[in-house]
């Protein structure tokens, strides 16, 4: 555990202030010491995530042979133990002796922080990956990575240990191919939590970078399990605009027009594309890349994506009089509503805000991204009215109902302001004010709700009791949302305000604990508050305030004891441990436990536990709310049918 210096205490001052500061506190990490000790630094974290993004540096340098023009099929291989190997058909990482080391280049590459081909010069002219580190980072975090070269008739071979050569690059073979094949594993005293790969999370990602590199094709193998292996393979042709029809298929949607939009164009060593497509979804899902890396913070490009669109709308809406004189503009929201899109943007020199690359900063790329949708995407309408008529009736549709949502604002604030509070009548508030002290649970039932204000401790933990099950707002608008009484007491209870309103800072409490029952219902429930918290208020999810409640399934006793279990196997073990004469008592529902049980099984710090609910990718999400909670049927059943065995207890 971390020491915590308390600066009111004056000696602790004194000594932190006095403590020797001076040229031998200055250290120097030779190689890849400095990727070793704060590997967060370079990779975002040592979880699952980092884990996953070490496959995905190797495989960038391969996209980038692509995109010179020089590979045009990447292999992907998951091993047993958990071994990657990463194999490509491009030019292969040159072997040649780098004159200002005095090493291999190939040795440079891998040891190397900020070495490659990236930095100038005919090497590439567009590239993804983390700028000349991702080699050498991944090398770092590895137990041990091997590099074999086929370039020039010959194979070449170098190993590695943790970052460390441990062999001199040595020719092994003779060969009529090129390409570069590294194959690593993930160092266990850097990845503590797991080195344990997910097929689906890999899955995702490369079948994304085949979509935005037309024509490539990228293989996934999973050999852990040699009696089981499993193999995919992705090659689209269709780029970008096929990756829209994936995306709205995989969400269920009906879309508005039968072909995505798709719009391209060149200006000298700059290129970008744009594929959009609108469907019946009340939500937006805009995807953007540069150089294949994905923005999932923005940046220059959706800037002048969304201006332009906005434009594109209002300017053909009077031109062809669908909005009259005395009309207003047509809004961002109410043009993107329902549209999926994929803005993928090539460029040399790309400069991205963060070691992680989520917003693009080349200001230059506002200007091309803006005036090829504008004069594009305003050809197309004027070259096809049924279309542009159709996607129009929706904007106006969304204008109207965005509207209705502004005067329920307005009411509601009138309301809460008349009446002098702003906090709902259903809300049992806790006496401590500082958020980060506090929790509040959102417990559905009277009875569950009325045996939580009894059992919990009013100091710190508040509870908002509703009855039934709230509004699935994937299939409704803002102004029925503003209009829900199972909704809007959430929303004056959390004080942050929804959607455009949102304002994390305003957060009165720091759990936000959905507590329902431990049955399909209860999972229901949970699902359907998850769906409202994405859509409406994503902040909570993606810094992790959220949190399931988990209650127990089963009270075991015998005479004076009594224990509880979690699921059928803990209740087993805990007969089995107690020998017969067990008294087992199932909760059908919350409302079965009295004040003190639920106390002490659910709510109580030293005893409870809880599930945080966290957001890593936030287009898989939207595609999983989009299908559990969307109308057609068919994606929930497939979907089920193929998460089932990883559900356990009804936890989400």
């Amino acid at each position: 555990m971390d020491e915590t210096i308390r600066f009111d205490d004056a000696s602790a001052l004194d000594t932190a202030v006095t403590e020797k500061y001076d040229e031998s506190q200055i250290q120097v990490l030779d190689g890849l010491e400095a990727v070793r000790k704060r590997p967060g630094m370079y990779i975002g974290s040592t979880g699952p995530r980092g884990l996953h993004h070490l496959v995905y540096e190797i495989v960038d340098n391969s996209i980038d042979e692509a995109l010179a023009g020089v590979c045009t099929e990447i292999n992907v291989e998951i091993l047993p133990g958990d071994v990657v190997a990463v194999r490509d058909d491009g030019r292969g990482i040159p072997v040649g002796l780098n004159e200002k080391m005095g090493i291999s280049s190939v040795t440079v590459v891998l040891t190397v922080l900020h070495a490659g081909g990236k930095f100038g010069g005919s090497g590439y002219k567009v590239s993804g990956g983390l700028h000349g580190v991702g080699s050498s980072v991944v090398n770092g975090l590895s137990e041990w990575l091997e590099v074999e070269v086929s370039q020039d008739g010959k194979v070449h071979r170098q190993r590695f240990e943790r970052g460390v050569p441990v062999t001199e690059l040595e020719v092994t073979g003779e060969t009529d191919r090129t390409g570069t094949l590294i194959t690593f594993k993930a160092d266990p005293e850097i990845f503590t939590e797991t080195t344990e790969y997910e097929f689906e999370t890999l899955e995702r990602h490369l079948r994304e970078s085949a979509f935005l590199n037309a024509g490539l094709r990228i293989t996934l193998e999973d050999l852990r399990s040699p009696e089981e292996p499993v193999r995919k393979s992705y090659q689209y042709d269709g780029g970008i605009a096929s990756f829209v029809e994936f995306l709205n298929k995989n969400r269920g949607l009906t879309p508005l027009h039968e072909a995505p939009i798709l719009l391209s164009a060149v200006s000298g060593d700059r290129s970008a594309e744009v594929a959009l497509q609108y469907s019946d979804s009340y939500n937006e899902l805009l995807m953007s890349y540069a150089n294949n890396v994905r923005t999932g913070d923005g940046g220059t490009h959706e800037t002048g994506f969304k201006n332009a669109i906005t434009r594109v709308f209002n300017d053909y809406g009077r031109k062809f009089k669908i909005l009259k004189d005395g009309d207003k503009n047509l809004s961002g929201d109410d043009v993107r509503e329902g549209l999926t899109a994929v803005i993928s943007v090539k460029l040399t020199n790309a400069q991205f805000e963060g070691q992680t690359k989520g917003k693009l900063g080349n200001t230059e790329m506002t200007g091309m991204v803006s005036a090829l949708v504008y004069e594009k995407l305003m050809t197309y309408f004027e070259e096809n009215p049924s279309v542009a008529r159709a996607i129009f009736n929706k904007a106006l549709d969304a204008s109207r109902a965005r509207e209705a949502a502004r005067r329920a604002r307005d009411l509601a604030r009138k309301k809460t302001g008349a009446e002098g509070t702003s906090l709902p009548g259903k809300l049992a508030d806790c006496i401590e004010k500082d958020p980060r002290m506090t929790e509040v649970y959102i417990v559905e039932g009277d009875s569950a709700g009325g045996s939580a204000k009894q059992g919990r401790d009013p100091r710190y933990q508040a509870i908002l009791s509703l009855f039934g099950k709230p509004l699935n707002v994937e299939k409704a608008r803002m102004d029925k949302v503003l209009g829900n009484e199972k909704l809007i007491p959430i929303v004056l209870a959390l004080g942050t305000g929804i959607d455009e309103e949102f304002d994390i800072t305003k957060l009165r409490y720091h759990k936000v604990v959905i507590m329902a029952d431990a049955d399909v219902d209860g999972a229901h429930i949970r699902t359907l508050y998850l769906t409202f918290f994405f859509r409406y208020m994503r902040p909570l999810l993606e810094e992790g305030y959220v949190y399931f409640a988990n209650p127990p399934l089963f009270r075991v006793s015998k005479g004076k004891k009594h224990r509880y279990a979690f699921s059928d196997e803990e209740r087993d073990a805990l007969l089995a441990e107690l020998g017969e004469g067990c008294d087992v008592q199932r909760y059908k529902g919350l409302g079965e436990m009295d004040p003190d049980q639920l106390w002490e099984t659910t709510m109580d710090p030293s005893f409870r536990t809880m599930l945080r609910v966290t957001m890593d990718d936030a287009v898989a999400a939207d595609e999983t709310f989009s299908i559990l909670m969307g109308d057609p049927v068919e994606p929930r059943r497939q979907f089920i049918e193929a998460n089932a065995k990883k559900v356990r207890n009804l936890d989400i």
